[in-house]
């Protein structure tokens, strides 16, 4: 079944219909709301709470800034959602769990949250997701989980979102706003852009502050938007970032070096998703990038290495205390991932951190960055699995988180950067094709994205 969700157009043609007339912030706004608001859609689940009336109000006084020849940058006007994983002033941060819900309202904006403040951005509200960040799936008991758009209107068929910020993608899926601000720990931008059929970019970790939230790791999350094309995601990684409005060049694949990895995320791949990924990859060479196979060993350490996982340990610190006040109100998935950590002791951080680690990264920084202008594998290996088959088996569950994270997470454990393209055949089920590239190289894999979205584009 085709993806005909009413998205939003990208950021550029939003924003050049608002300098010509051709439409308003209000009308863009409204359309958004109005798809939240249908009884036919998923709103109810998507958003946790709706900011309808300061969403009209910014809008308007958008629409008046304009007409007085004031623009405060081209995301000026236009609907975002906010992940219910950032504070918003006055706003309860719930995390997407009800052991939160009676917390006290933020004081104070995340730093992203007045960034795009500050560049225009209507907030339309905050959206649902997966309870404490700490799930590729994206399902979620307390407050419902959401449906990618493929198969979404088949009975008995709905497909998981993808996680943790499952429902930053439905809401760019679904025409509810035309941008998301996402969180990515794991894979929890990239996973649901694949699993939607949407862009998702990662940013280096420690390059977009991260105060103003609640944290799953201190050392792995990463903040970064989902969107309808690479040049919407660069816009707003610039402005999540601090720089001035813009967007990266294209590079032309002529000549660029794209490394195929061979090992460890190519396995139990689904024969759609590895037909998608290789024509994909033909297309990139006949476009002129220069495509080597390479075959990166220490990934074949990694389970070895996350016998006890960085990001468990860290959010295990986080939320040790909670768990022994109101342990029983967790989703028990999440609760059980979290204790997994309790026999984890000081040293095996110290040695996962400063000895697996970065041995790791200085192999990748050697063996992968200084031959290859981005690495190229499948985001998720799999299409969309059915929410009733993982709702129903715990073992289920475990299997398919721990595969659907393995090949994102691959890139966050080596500090890299990271992209998720659709490379799908349209109206197909959705396939994620991901670039990674090395740590604080965004600006330069943004602009080779954008030219293999060109490419892709031409073939899909």
């Amino acid at each position: 079944m085709p993806i005909t969700s009413p998205q939003f157009a990208p950021l550029s043609q939003l924003a050049a219909d608002l300098k010509s007339g051709r439409t308003t912030s209000r009308a863009l706004v409204e359309a958004a709301l109005e798809r939240i608001a249908d009884p036919a859609g998923q709103g109810s689940t998507v958003f946790l709470q709706v900011d309808a009336e300061h969403a009209r109000a910014a809008a308007d006084a958008h629409d008046v800034l304009r007409r007085a020849g004031t623009v405060l940058s081209p995301l000026a006007g236009i609907p975002v959602s906010i992940k219910d994983l950032f504070d918003i002033e006055g706003q309860v941060t719930r995390a997407g769990s009800k052991v939160l819900e009676n917390a006290a309202p933020a004081k104070a904006d995340a730093v992203t949250v007045v960034r795009l403040r500050r560049a225009g951005a209507v907030i339309v509200g905050r959206t649902n997701m997966s309870e404490f960040a700490f799930s590729g799936l994206g399902l979620n008991p307390h407050y419902g989980t959401p449906r990618s758009p493929w198969h979404a209107d088949v009975p008995g068929d709905a497909r998981i979102a993808g996680g943790s910020s499952s429902v930053a993608a439905a809401s760019v899926a679904d025409g509810m706003a035309a941008v998301a601000l996402g969180t990515d720990t794991g894979g929890s931008i990239r996973i649901p852009a694949a699993l939607c059929g949407l862009t998702g970019f990662k940013p280096t970790a420690n390059r977009i502050p991260k105060q103003g939230g609640v944290p799953l790791s201190k050392t792995l999350d990463s903040f970064g938007p989902i969107g309808v094309s690479v040049a919407c995601c660069a816009f707003v990684d610039r402005i999540f970032a601090g720089h001035d409005p813009g967007v990266p060049a294209t590079r032309p694949l002529d000549g660029v070096r794209l490394g195929v990895l061979t090992n460890y995320v190519t396995d139990a791949v689904e024969a759609p998703v590895a037909n998608a990924v290789a024509a994909a990859i033909n297309h990139l060479a006949a476009a002129g990038a220069l495509v080597e196979d390479v075959r990166f060993a220490p990934l074949d350490r990694l389970p070895e290495i996350n016998r006890y996982p960085l990001v468990t340990i860290e959010a295990y610190a986080w939320h040790r205390k909670l768990m022994a006040e109101r342990g029983s109100e967790y989703d028990p998935r999440v609760l059980a991932r979290l204790k997994r950590a309790e026999a984890a002791s000081a040293a095996d951080y110290i040695d996962l951190c400063e000895s697996s680690r970065a041995a790791m990264i200085e192999e990748a920084r050697t063996t992968l960055w200084q031959r290859f202008d981005a690495i190229v594998c499948p985001t998720v290996p799999v299409l969309p699995p059915r929410i009733a088959d993982l709702e129903a088996d715990d073992d289920a569950f475990t299997r398919t988180n721990a595969l659907i994270l393995r090949n994102p997470t691959t890139f966050n454990f080596l500090d890299a950067c990271g992209l998720s393209l659709p490379c799908h055949p349209r109206g197909e089920a959705p396939i994620g094709l991901m670039l990674a590239g090395a740590p604080h190289a965004d600006n330069a894999l943004l602009s080779i994205g954008r030219a293999v979205e060109a490419v892709l584009a031409t073939t899909r």
